[in-house]
């Protein structure tokens, strides 16, 4: 059983853990200035990136819906495990040996090379099925991919492979590599019978499923003879590596264009996939036996354009019933999208794969270059079900119509749909605008959806213990007590040579970041040359609310480009500060000596005037040292 992992264990593998790599591996991250990076956030829909990460500190922070936390809290959220899952993943990444309370034990050996023996089975499963691609027994297989204009270098770019007829080809190959049939049950490559397993896909052409990482972790089967009792289409089950709601087929091939030209083209087939990227159309994917749906578009979004257009996404869809039932769900998940959707359909019902047959690979990028608003098409396709030359047909459309519409979250985009609704129902713009309100404000009774600004990023107040207002980000002294605490908590290097006595006894005016202040100074220096623990420490001297403010400030970007460049702007911040302490203190002691009477008490007025002139010449010394 295993135990409670040791605090100075997890420790160690908070400050051990380079947080900018973990991240890089769900998020595209980009400088942001001297030792911080931005992307989009991974928790919430932005169009501008918002989500910092300071590896200096170890920890992230997003501004616009104030998720905040380390390399471990990070893992978490991300793979929906536990804090003491999360510490075990890292600690194997880094290959630190984990040690546990009361006689605890972790993970055993076996257990945590489960999913690499899953890996390294699919890896030689994929290799094993190309090769038989190229066999006598594989002819027919090769005849699909001909006859639908794939050669021999397209199925070796795509990976595809043929699976033989029989039972046990794989399961031979498999077991003469060393799997046993207990680890080859959990690939899903095999079926269980009364004889024991056997192989899952017989006879039937192959495409790899890999992720994003180009790991294979499952394959797709197209049936190829008329004896084969399944179903056209055969892919793995879900199984720990995969899981169809989370996998799109050609991710690893096209998520560099996909990140670079900030386009998504989703379509339907393996087939397709393959038509798109060798007409050109090197952004296209496809789901696995399932639609496009949340999970999918979680991984979409962190490929997507993070310079505030959000790219776009284009779904292709046959022109039939289903194609379009297929593309009024994708408008449905695209109110959890910032990216501007679109659909793109053939008139003739052609998918991409047979309009490349017919008409060439330019046929196919045309397809896609002419796609539609999907805002359009899922307002024309609740039209086409009335008829709209009477006047009963038109009510019922709009009366249909209009929740539609009044489901566009871009409020700048509404109106023009409101407008163009009326233009094509052929009746008055105030009329269908009226229907187009109430149905907006029928929605938000009924729940509504959460205001985009989401959470305060200083963090909601707990049931019990002190409320902090977020600091207006308008007032200059809140401004300059929030830029000095990013540099205290960010660099605490510069508190040397007297500056931690100054700092210390300055006095902070903002609750909050008073409250901060007070939790450096208790926090003291002992950590301070270790970032990761220094921030730990501070964030575990606040009240709960203001912890994700202190991530906040640890990893807010610091305008510096140069390591220079930074200690002089973190010297001058602190001067700053120290300044304004000095000012404060100087117009106390002025309203003193403006209320003695120096006649009843010279000494006390005496006493004052050199305290000021004291002051007076630290401020210029501060001043002169800036």
């Amino acid at each position: 059983m295993a135990g409670l992992i040791k605090r100075e264990d997890i420790d160690e593998v908070r400050q051990r853990t380079d947080i900018k790599e973990v991240v890089d591996g769900y998020v595209t991250l980009k400088g942001a200035g001297l030792g911080s990076f931005k992307g989009l956030c991974p928790f919430h829909d932005e169009r501008s990136p918002s989500f910092t990460v300071r590896p200096q500190v170890g920890r992230y922070h997003c501004f616009g819906c104030g998720e905040d936390g380390d390399a471990i809290s990070f893992v978490q959220k991300m793979d929906h495990s536990s804090f003491h899952e999360a510490v075990e993943k890292l600690a194997a990444r880094i290959g630190y040996e984990l040690r546990y309370e009361d006689g605890g034990t972790g993970p055993s050996r076996e257990e945590v090379g489960k999913r690499q023996r899953l890996l390294d089975a699919h890896k030689i499963a994929d290799e094993f099925f190309r090769a038989q691609l190229l066999t006598p027994g594989a002819a027919e297989g090769r005849n699909f991919l001909d006859g639908r204009g794939f050669d021999r270098a397209a199925a070796e770019h795509f990976g595809v492979g043929y699976a033989p007829q029989g039972w046990d080809a794989l399961l031979k190959h498999l077991r003469g590599r060393g799997f046993t049939d207990a680890e080859l049950k959990l690939t899903g490559m095999f079926s269980e019978g009364n004889r024991g397993i056997y192989d899952r896909f017989r006879g039937r052409l192959i495409w790899p499923i890999r992720d994003i990482a180009g790991d294979t972790i499952g394959f797709g089967a197209r049936k190829l003879f008329e004896d084969d009792q399944g179903p056209k289409y055969l892919n793995t089950p879900e199984t720990t590596l995969y899981k169809k709601s989370q996998v799109l087929y050609g991710i690893d091939i096209a998520k560099r264009n996909i990140a670079k030209e900030r386009q998504l083209v989703v379509v339907e087939g393996y087939t397709d996939v393959m038509a798109c990227h060798l007409a050109g159309v090197t952004t296209a994917v496809a789901t696995c036996g399932t639609a496009f749906g949340t999970e999918h578009i979680k991984v979409a979004r962190r490929l997507l354009s993070d310079d505030g257009s959000g790219g776009e996404v284009i779904f292709t869809f046959d022109g039939d019933a289903a194609g379009q039932k297929a593309a009024l769900r994708a408008f449905e998940e695209d109110q959890r999208f910032t990216a501007q959707t679109y659909v793109a359909v053939e008139p003739s019902g052609a998918d991409p794969c047979d309009l490349r047959q017919l008409k060439g690979d330019a046929a196919v990028r045309e397809l896609i270059s002419t796609r539609k608003p999907l805002f359009e098409f899922a307002i024309r396709a609740t039209l086409r079900r009335h008829n709209l030359d009477t006047v009963e047909g038109r009510v019922a459309a709009l009366r249909e119509a209009a929740p539609v519409v009044a489901q566009i979250r871009d409020s700048a985009t509404r109106p023009g749909y409101t407008r163009n609704l009326a233009g094509w129902l052929g009746m008055p713009i105030e009329e269908v605008s009226g229907y187009v309100g109430a149905a907006a404000k029928r929605a938000a009774s009924g729940g509504g959806t959460a205001s985009p600004a989401g959470p305060s990023p200083a963090g909601a107040p707990a049931s019990s213990g002190p409320v902090f207002q977020r600091p207006d980000p308008r007032d200059p002294i809140a401004g300059m007590e929030r830029q000095a605490l990013e540099v205290v908590l960010q660099e605490p290097g510069v508190l040397g040579g007297g500056a931690w006595e100054r700092f210390e006894a300055s006095h902070f005016i903002t609750p909050a970041y008073a409250a901060v202040h007070t939790a450096v100074r208790a926090a003291g220096l002992a950590h301070s040359d270790d970032p990761v623990a220094w921030v730990e420490q501070v964030r575990q001297e606040v009240p709960e609310p203001l912890r994700p403010l202190v991530s906040e400030l640890a990893v807010t970007p610091l305008p510096a480009s140069t390591a220079e460049a930074m200690q002089r702007y973190c010297r001058d911040i602190l001067a700053r500060l120290f300044e304004l302490q000095i000012t404060r203190i100087k117009a106390d002691k002025m309203g003193q000596l403006q209320r003695l009477d120096a006649g009843a008490n010279p000494e006390e007025f005496q006493r004052l005037n050199r305290e000021l002139m004291q002051l007076e010449m630290e401020r210029r010394a501060l001043r002169s040292d800036g």
